[in-house]
């Protein structure tokens, strides 16, 4: 964490609106800006959380819960659990791997800001496995990663560290490989690259400190990761209702395998069910027609406002 950032956080940590001794309130850094931001607000927003933003929007007091959110830069998410600042982190498990995992954990992956770490070398090269690295120059921004990636493949190869514009280095002859951030791999095609290998799977995760919170701070944290999980479940989820005769239920329960026990209800005056079902899979079009093959009639999906389990 650099310097200015540490002023920073201390000064707000020392002030009325957060100060150290209401221990009793959760602190969370999220990104001010970047990919991760807006979807991380999305996600706590989704979890029932609403802030008062300060003056300079680097900290927002919250309001429904007493969880407070910290907004710098991704890089300086880890610091900041390290120092106690914050509780817990929205972000990229390739920074947390980059700054030493064996600090902090997972708590949660978050299913948004999803991309990888690999190695790419030029488009007219033959790739045929990893071996070919050896004694390759590769450059990169995340040194450690790669690092501990070429020693676990039993490589030995140059690392050139570079802090930003990694793509361009096989191009001004720096280095013979990169490993990057692969998202869509545009940007790799723009400049003559391709991926080859991945070394990190990554998206963006809730992190905490090994040492976990206690007493009321612990309490939040438990509420909160329910109340993750439950968005999460929502996003994935879709409640299917629908008719069936009473010989349809066999092949209607076959088809739905993803669904959480589904429920049948008997109607009325003949030996048809109602059924409804929670499902994870896809609904789509060619599903649904699976199911009305199958003898489901009244089709319906509904999508979930909150779940909790």
């Amino acid at each position: 964490m650099s310097d200015a950032l540490r002023r920073r956080t201390e000064a707000i940590a020392m002030s009325t609106l957060v100060a150290p001794a209401a221990r009793d309130r959760l602190r969370i850094a999220i990104q001010k800006s970047g990919r991760l931001s807006d979807p991380s607000r999305a996600l706590l927003m989704a979890a029932g959380l609403s802030w008062r933003e300060s003056r300079d929007r680097l900290f927002c007091f919250g309001e429904t819960l007493p969880i407070d959110l910290l907004l710098v830069r991704d890089d300086d998410i880890p610091g900041l659990l390290d120092s106690g600042v914050c509780d817990l982190g929205v972000v990229g498990r390739n920074v947390l791997a980059e700054k030493g995992l064996t600090r902090w954990r997972e708590l949660r992956a978050l299913g948004f800001g999803g991309c990888r770490l690999a190695v790419a070398i030029p488009e007219g090269d033959v790739w045929r496995d990893a071996t070919q690295l050896r004694g390759m120059r590769i450059a990169t921004s995340y040194p450690a990663v790669l690092r501990t990636w070429l020693r676990d493949q039993d490589i030995d190869a140059d690392i050139v560290v570079l802090s930003g514009s990694v793509e361009i280095a096989p191009g001004l002859g720096q280095a013979d490989a990169i490993c990057d951030l692969v998202s869509t791999g545009a940007t790799l095609a723009a400049n003559q690259l391709k991926p080859v290998v991945t070394v990190l799977q990554s998206e963006a995760v809730l992190a905490a400190p090994r040492t976990a919170c206690t007493g009321a701070r612990g309490e939040l944290v438990t509420t909160l990761l329910q109340r993750i999980d439950g968005v999460i479940r929502q996003r994935e989820s879709r409640l299917l209702l629908c008719r069936a005769k009473a010989a349809a239920l066999p092949e209607l329960l076959r088809l739905l395998v993803d669904a959480e026990s589904p429920s049948l209800m008997r109607l009325d005056g003949d030996d048809g069910f109602a059924v409804q079902a929670l499902c994870r899979g896809d609904l789509g079009w060619q599903r649904l027609e699976e199911l009305k093959r199958a003898g489901a009639h009244g089709l319906m999906v509904l999508p979930i406002e909150r779940m909790l389990a």
